[in-house]
C-alpha cells in the first residue's frame, strides 16, 4: 500500500508498505479521503517536531471503508462507512477531573501515533463513528473539524436570537459561523483576508473587514447597541486578542478556539469591569461527533464550499506548498486511494 511519510524540513515520501493486520480491539480502515488540517500545516513547518517519531504518517480527518476487523471488536463489520474521532486517552489523574478528551495521557492519533494519509490505517475500534449512506465521502472528511465547531458552539452556549461575533474567518471560523447560525443566531465574521470574506459572504454570512472599518462601531450597529453575547477567538493572533474583550455585552462569553503557544497581552479590567466570562475550548467529545454527523448528512450546510480542492495523495507535497502560497484557502482533501 501506499503511505505518505513526513520526513521533516517540510519534505514527504510516498512509500510502498505492508498492510498490516489489526491487532485486537482495533480495525483496518481502507481510507477514502483526508482533510489537511492546520495543526499538518504546524507539522510541516516544525513545529511538535518532539511528539513525532520521523519518518512518521500524519493526518487526522479522515472518511474511511472497515476493511478488516480485530479479534474482540463488535458492532463493526467490514464495508462499513466511518469517520475517526482521533483521540487516545490514557491512564486517568487526578488533575484530569474525569474529562479523559483533555487528559494528561491523551494521545492524539495522527501526531502521537502514526495518522490516516495512508490508503491502509489501523486505529482502535473505539475511535469510529458511523457515517449514513447518504452522506458523501468527502464530506465525511469533513466531519472532524465539524465536531471541533460542534464542541466550540456547546461550550459557548450559543442560544436561538443571541450576538455572535468570530474572529477569524478560516476553515474551523467557518464551520462555527454556520453551526451558531444554524442554531438560530446572529453571526458576524471578522476576517481581513478578501477571499474569505467573499466565500463567507456565498454562504449567506454577514461579515466586516477589521482592517477598512471601525470593528467596535459595525458591531454596535450589527446588534442595536447590544455588543456580542458570545465572541469565538479563532484568528491566533495579538489583535484578535486584543479586541476580543472590547466585543462582548455585560455577562458576555468569550470562547478561546485558537492557539496561542506564546503568552499574548490581555485587557483583564474588561473581565472585572463586565463581569465577563473566558472559555476554552479544546478538540471534542463523542457528542460532538454525533451532532457533526447529524448536520452533514442533513445537507442544510454548504460544507462543499469550504472544500478548496481534492488531490490524489500523490499530489500531497504541492499542497502543502499550495497553502503557503494560497491564505485564502480552505479545506484540501487528499483523494487517498
Amino acid at each position: 500500500m501506499k503511505a505518505l511519510q513526513f520526513t521533516g524540513n517540510k519534505s514527504f515520501d510516498l512509500q510502498d508498505v505492508d498492510v498490516q493486520p489489526p491487532l485486537p480491539g482495533e480495525v483496518r480502515l481502507k481510507v477514502a479521503y483526508c482533510g489537511v488540517c492546520g495543526t499538518d500545516v504546524h507539522i510541516y513547518h516544525g513545529a511538535m517536531a518532539q511528539r513525532l517519531s520521523l519518518p512518521q504518517v500524519i493526518g487526522h480527518e479522515v472518511s474511511a471503508e472497515i476493511d478488516a476487523v480485530g479479534e474482540g471488536v463488535t458492532g463493526w463489520q467490514p464495508g462499513d462507512r466511518v469517520t475517526v474521532r482521533p483521540l487516545k486517552p490514557g491512564k486517568e489523574m487526578p488533575i484530569d477531573n474525569g474529562v479523559q478528551h483533555i487528559g494528561q495521557n491523551l494521545k492524539f492519533i495522527g501526531i502521537d501515533a502514526p495518522g490516516g494519509m495512508q490508503q491502509y490505517w489501523n486505529v482502535p475500534a473505539y475511535t469510529l463513528h458511523r457515517l449514513p449512506d447518504n452522506l458523501p465521502l468527502t464530506i465525511g472528511a469533513m466531519v472532524e473539524p465539524l465536531a471541533v465547531a460542534c464542541h466550540d458552539v456547546r461550550l459557548g452556549e450559543v442560544k436561538t436570537g443571541e450576538n455572535v461575533v468570530i474572529i477569524g474567518g478560516g476553515p474551523i471560523g467557518m464551520l462555527i459561523a454556520l453551526v451558531t447560525k444554524q442554531k438560530g443566531a446572529n453571526v458576524l465574521i471578522s476576517e481581513v483576508n478578501e477571499a474569505r470574506l467573499q466565500l463567507a459572504k456565498s454562504m449567506g454570512l454577514a461579515t466586516v473587514n477589521p482592517k477598512e472599518t471601525d470593528l467596535l462601531a459595525h458591531v454596535e450597529d450589527f446588534t442595536n447597541g447590544a455588543m456580542a453575547d458570545v465572541v469565538f477567538e479563532v484568528s491566533g493572533v495579538q489583535a484578535g486578542v486584543a479586541v476580543m474583550t472590547q466585543l462582548p455585552r455585560v455577562r458576555g462569553r468569550i470562547v478561546m478556539v485558537a492557539i496561542h503557544a506564546e503568552p499574548k497581552a490581555v485587557d483583564l479590567f474588561r473581565f472585572f469591569w463586565r463581569e465577563l466570562k473566558l472559555i476554552g475550548a479544546r478538540v471534542y467529545e463523542p457528542e460532538d461527533f454525533e451532532e457533526a454527523i447529524s448536520l452533514a448528512a442533513s445537507n442544510t450546510l454548504p460544507l462543499d464550499k469550504l472544500i478548496t480542492q481534492v488531490v490524489p495523495l500523490t499530489d500531497a507535497q504541492n499542497v502543502f506548498e499550495a497553502i503557503d502560497q494560497n491564505p485564502a484557502g480552505m479545506k484540501y482533501l487528499l483523494d487517498i486511494q
